[in-house]
Formats: C-alpha cells, structure tokens, sequence
C-alpha cells in the first residue's frame, strides 16, 4: 500500500494537482482504517489451544 501511496505523492509533488493529493490522503485514512479493524478482530478472536 505505501508504494501506491509513494505513487501519488511523486504525481502531487511533480504536478500539484490537488485531487491526486485528495486521493492519497483518502487511501492513506482508509488504510488506516483497515489496519484498525484488522487488529480489532485479532484481539477478539479466542486464543486456540
């Protein structure tokens, strides 16, 4: 996921376009929000054994 983020911050840096800086920081929170539930749904799960 972080090359893609890496992707549109060279495209944002190189060209300014403020949508592809939009883009980034709206997979970067959704990336974000993944990881937590992620890690939420290792902390329910019951330990086997």
């Amino acid at each position: 996921m972080f090359l893609v983020l890496d992707l549109y911050w060279n495209v944002f840096s190189k060209t300014g376009n403020i949508e592809t800086y939009l883009l980034m920081k709206e997979l970067e929170a959704d990336s974000k929000k993944g990881n937590e539930e992620a890690s939420s749904a290792i902390e329910r799960e019951d330990p086997i054994g």
